[in-house]
C-alpha cells in the first residue's frame, strides 16, 4: 500500500499526504511546499509516508 500512496504522492503531493494523514497541519504545508515548488512538495510527500 506504501508503494501506491508513493506513486500519488509523485504525481500529485498533496493527494498522497492526505491520504497518510488526512486534512492536518501537514496537508497544509505539503500544499504550501507544492505551490512553492513541485520538488519540496513531493519530497515532503515521500518524507510524510516513508515516516509513518
Amino acid at each position: 500500500m506504501d508503494v501506491l500512496r508513493i506513486l500519488i504522492a509523485i504525481l500529485l503531493p498533496p493527494l498522497g499526504v492526505f491520504l497518510q494523514v488526512g486534512l492536518g497541519l501537514q496537508f497544509w504545508l505539503n500544499i504550501l511546499l507544492t505551490l512553492l515548488g513541485y520538488i519540496p512538495g513531493i519530497i515532503h510527500a515521500v518524507y510524510i509516508i516513508v515516516k509513518r
